[in-house]
């Protein structure tokens, strides 16, 4: 039960649903109640299916493509400082109102960037991996992969109740917390972005 405990803690932390909220808000802006619970649906059974992939293959997945941990936060990092950009304008340049492109939008965000690197990202998935080492008997294997399900299943209920927050504030309001969002969104780029390079640079120098 401890085991079970710290491994709920360590992916709650890490992935840190509450987190994840600002950029759901700013990626669904323009979408109905019903399309925003398909992203979040699509999130989070992206970010399931990538963090029990992990845990079951461990590093073997990084070693075979030649991929580091630090590299997916430099890419995470650019990633997020693009999006935090377009929120700070108050728009999502890749918004289209025509139901082809806005369907294609919903799988895309819904996959990258919220499934992955948000939600699973980088830190969700060496937490992963570190727990399984560890998790040497099967008692203690089923209780990662259970952690797994609960987190993911709290971050979805989180997203899920995003969009009543987004319906009270109005058109004005929204606009005035996307561009807020922006700069939150931008500054954990900076800090993805950094994370991985000061881990890189050392290695570089030598």
């Amino acid at each position: 039960m401890q085991f079970g405990a710290f491994a709920f803690v360590s992916l709650f932390a890490v992935i840190e649903p509450l987190g994840t909220l600002p950029i759901y808000i700013s990626m669904t802006a323009n979408l109905t109640p019903r399309e925003s619970r398909r992203v979040a649906l699509r999130a989070t059974i992206t970010a399931l299916i990538v963090l029990i992939v992990f845990a079951l293959t461990g590093r073997s997945v990084f070693d075979f493509f030649g991929i580091s941990v630090n590299s997916l936060r430099i890419v995470g990092g650019i990633v997020f400082f693009i999006m935090g950009y377009e929120m700070l304008q108050a728009r999502l340049s890749r918004s289209k109102l025509d139901e082809e492109t806005m369907a294609e939008y919903i799988e895309d965000v819904a996959i990258t960037p919220l499934g992955i690197p948000l939600i699973a990202g980088p830190g969700a998935i060496t937490t992963v991996i570190l727990l399984m080492n560890d998790a040497r008997a099967l008692e203690k294997q089923i209780l990662v992969f259970l952690a797994i399900g609960v987190v993911l299943a709290l971050t979805f209920v989180f997203l899920f109740s995003a969009k009543r927050v987004m319906a009270r504030l109005g058109n004005s309001g929204n606009k005035v917390l996307l561009r807020l969002m922006g700069l939150i969104v931008m500054a954990m780029a900076v800090e993805f972005f950094f994370a991985g390079l000061r881990a890189l640079v050392p290695g570089l120098t030598h």
